[in-house]
């Protein structure tokens, strides 16, 4: 009786569908209804240029719910696919992943995943918290080491930014993994330890942005760096050139939603006390 009834439900198991989304990923069916829908709506994109392909996409989430901390609801560090509610990090992790994905002729689900993994993870491996990338400028760091994306700063009469990195660290009640974990502390100040070792990292001042808009390329990353101390960043989004002006996509705390800026680049900036200039990281398009 009990041989029958393991036969019986292994050819049950076999007639299921196959999931693509491993089950080491946590996505919802809202989540894999919207990467089909993105499928289809890519799909007479495919062979476009990969600017277009990230603008279609960025295009894609306008509208989107703005929600915070969404990959930090569970304790153990898991890759979070979602498509539904985003912040301005995953927002551009999304976009990048899915639009590299596309762009390579493979948009699979397990490829947008692993493209998501490498985006979001040192060494493309999901290990626990402080693995996951958290500051914008080591995330730019690493990468650029991976060939996905390039600082251009520096070309563009960009500074160097040199102040010490700590913020995670000296605020640990502010992030519920380091609150009391002390050996997470520990790895998260080795990180920390790691990029202030690097000197620093270049950027363009905001008094200069308007003069250097037509060099910025649409589509590049910008990281929006911050005077606050221990702090490389507050936001990231990307650059938008939209009738003759630069303004950026992102997913906007302002609006609570994924939007294009109704103020350019540089009246943004400039209108931030606490920013100094934006990181400009241009996508290589390198697999």
């Amino acid at each position: 009786m009990k041989l029958r009834y393991f036969i019986l439900l292994t050819a049950i198991l076999l007639l299921l569908p196959e999931d693509s989304f491993s089950q080491a990923v946590v996505v919802t069916d809202i989540d894999k209804q919207i990467f089909n829908k993105y499928s289809e709506q890519i799909d007479p994109y495919q062979s476009e240029p990969l600017e277009i392909i990230l603008e279609q996409t960025a295009r894609f989430f306008l509208g989107t719910p703005y929600v915070a901390h969404t990959l930090d609801k569970t304790q153990k560090e898991e890759l979070v696919v979602n498509l539904h509610e985003l912040d301005c990090v995953t927002f551009v992790e999304n976009v990048l992943a899915l639009s590299l994905a596309t762009y390579s002729g493979n948009l699979s689900e397990d490829y947008f995943v692993e493209k998501l993994t490498k985006i979001r993870y040192r060494n493309n491996e999901v290990m626990d918290y402080a693995s996951r990338i958290h500051y914008t400028s080591d995330w730019i760091f690493e990468n650029e080491r991976k060939g996905l994306i390039r600082n251009i700063s520096k070309e563009l009469s960009g500074v160097k930014e040199t102040k010490r990195i700590d913020f995670m660290s000296s605020h640990r009640s502010a992030y519920q993994q380091l609150a009391t974990d002390d050996a997470m502390l520990s790895e998260i100040i080795q990180i920390e330890n790691i990029i202030n070792d690097r000197g620093g990292f270049y950027y363009l001042p905001k008094e200069l942005i308007a003069a250097k808009a037509n060099k910025i390329p649409h589509m590049a990353v910008i990281g929006f760096v911050t005077s606050i101390d221990g702090l490389d960043t507050t936001h990231v989004g990307f650059a938008f050139h939209e009738g003759g002006r630069l303004t950026f996509i992102h997913a906007s705390t302002g609006k609570m939603e994924v939007v294009i800026d109704s103020k350019t680049l540089s009246d943004y900036c400039l209108s931030q006390k606490n920013c100094k200039g934006i990181i400009v990281a241009k996508i290589t398009g390198n697999q």
